[in-house]
């Protein structure tokens, strides 16, 4: 038996794409993109080796069981042309095919590309809810290029979707009833609207004004995520907070670093030099030294270093906050101990880790929380923050504030939420998307040099400006209001505790 894992580009026990299917045990060169893949495991790019032993598709096929392992949002692209596209070289696990006795063993975030899960309708009959029916409207939208109001009995016919004339009795009962749905979703108003009927507004009205507390795994996701969101609710004079979960030290390079240093030793000098007071010179030669000269690749940094690397994004992310018009002193940075390790690698999330975000929770006891729901994240801080934030809010449900208290989630860089799992669509002008973007640029150390970028070749700016467009185009094209951009939302409810008797 065989178990094996396989890459984002289809990759097989480092069988790159282009293996062919008699190959036998080799040394395999591996593509960028492999390279990249297991960057999380180093300290750099450097020290990913350029090459790898593999036993071969020949040999792996040979075996007499074979278990595919994959999890995670990130793998879920590929896993489709792997299972559902024809066998061939260019995704190499497609080989499985082939065998007679492999199996695939996935996560549901790995598997929502595959048919069954992302369109059951084609597969055979559905149980089926208000999501579902969501999706797969939206999906005859896009199959008939017709907004859904246009959408006809022969549409639903043609399609496989018959099932729901039977259910509605008309084509016409499903498209008014999917049409109010997604534009009960819509509103520019996300801390809800005072003195306004709230009946079908993803918000509820009061209070007013509400405490808001918005929680960034890193000190820029605020921003990217929903900087417009952002500024609306300070706009609408919300009280908001802002909670920076990380330092986020480890995403600035060292050439961030040897920038400031280097103006901080010639200020500093400068100031000496002029009033004949002691000065830190020493202290920055030497910071400077060990990144010039000592430093080698697969290295950690100094605590000094790590000091001012968590300080550079700590000032930007101030800076963004006071762009937006938010005082200085509702930020709040928790700097939680799972992530200070130094390495891309981190800790567990530990008991010190949720009781931080609960101290925060029950100081600022908000109407509304915000949380990144963003299980894309390839390097796992946010799946991480995420389950901070939740652990604290769930043992925190029994207060009394918690009553009125709503979270939602957002997502981050990466992806956006499927348009069926959509509850809250916030529209973004011409100009506050500018302003978005003019708040993401404050996160200098984390433009081109920044070293977790990932495998998206754009700026995180430009991946939030295109996302964010992309969602407002979806609902124009479903024959909803057209907007320039849109930042989108899916509540979270606590589920009840179990009786315990």
């Amino acid at each position: 038996m065989v178990l094996v894992s396989v890459g984002l580009v289809g990759n097989l026990a480092y069988n790159e794409p282009g293996s062919q299917v008699s190959t036998m045990t080799r040394l395999m060169l591996l593509d960028n993109e492999s390279r990249r893949d297991l960057k999380r495991y180093y300290s750099s790019v450097a020290e990913v080796p350029a090459s790898a032993i593999t036993i071969g598709l020949s040999t792996l096929l040979n075996a007499g069981q074979v278990i595919l392992l994959a999890w995670g949002e990130h793998k879920s692209v590929v896993l489709k042309e792997i299972i559902e596209g024809k066998a061939n070289d260019n995704v190499p696990a497609s080989f499985l095919q082939l065998h007679k006795n492999a199996m695939a063993v996935i996560d549901l975030n790995a598997a929502q590309n595959l048919t069954r899960i992302s369109h059951p309708w084609l597969v055979g009959p559905c149980e089926w809810n208000d999501k579902l029916i969501r999706r797969a409207i939206v999906w005859l939208c896009n199959e008939t290029g017709k907004p859904i109001l246009k959408l006809t009995n022969k549409d639903y016919n043609q399609h496989g979707l018959d099932e729901l004339l039977a259910l509605y009795g008309s084509a016409y009962n499903v498209n008014i009833k999917i049409f109010n749905d997604l534009q009960h979703t819509i509103t520019g108003w996300p801390g809800g609207k005072p003195d306004a009927d709230d009946t079908h507004r993803p918000e509820r009205a009061k209070p007013y004004p509400k405490k808001v507390l918005i929680f960034s795994p890193h000190p820029d996701d605020d921003v990217i995520s929903m900087g417009g969101t952002f500024q609306r609710l300070l706009e609408q004079h919300h009280d908001v907070h802002v909670a920076y979960q990380t330092s986020g030290n480890i995403a600035v390079g060292d050439d961030e670093v040897i920038r400031y240093v280097s103006l901080m030793r010639k200020v500093t000098g400068y100031f000496a030099d002029t009033n004949g007071e002691k000065n830190d010179r020493d202290k920055y030669a030497g910071i400077l030294r060990f990144l010039n000269e000592e430093k080698k690749p697969g290295d950690m940094d100094t605590r000094d270093v790590l000091y001012i690397k968590a300080h550079i994004r700590r000032e930007e992310a101030l800076s963004a906050c006071r762009y937006m018009g938010m005082e200085s002193e509702k930020v709040h940075f928790l700097d939680l101990p799972f992530y200070e390790t130094g390495k891309a690698q981190k800790g567990k999330l530990a008991d010190v880790d949720i009781h931080k975000v609960i101290g925060l929770l029950d100081e600022v006891q908000p109407h509304r929380v915000f949380v990144a729901g963003d299980l894309a994240d390839p390097h796992g801080t946010h799946k991480v923050c995420l389950d901070a934030a939740l652990a604290a809010l769930h043992e925190l449900s029994g207060k009394e504030w918690m009553k009125e208290c709503r979270i939602w989630m957002y997502r981050g860089a990466w992806a956006e939420w499927e348009i069926d799992h959509i509850e809250m669509a916030v529209p973004i002008s011409p100009e506050q998307l500018r302003r978005k973007r003019n708040s993401i640029l404050k996160h200098q150390s984390q433009m081109e040099s920044a070293p977790f970028l990932g495998n998206d070749e754009r700026l995180f700016w430009q991946r939030a400006e295109e996302r964010n467009q992309t969602t407002a185009n979806l609902y124009t094209r479903l024959g909803l209001a057209s907007y320039e951009a849109m930042e989108a939302f899916v509540e979270y409810i606590i589920p009840d505790k179990p009786d315990k008797r």
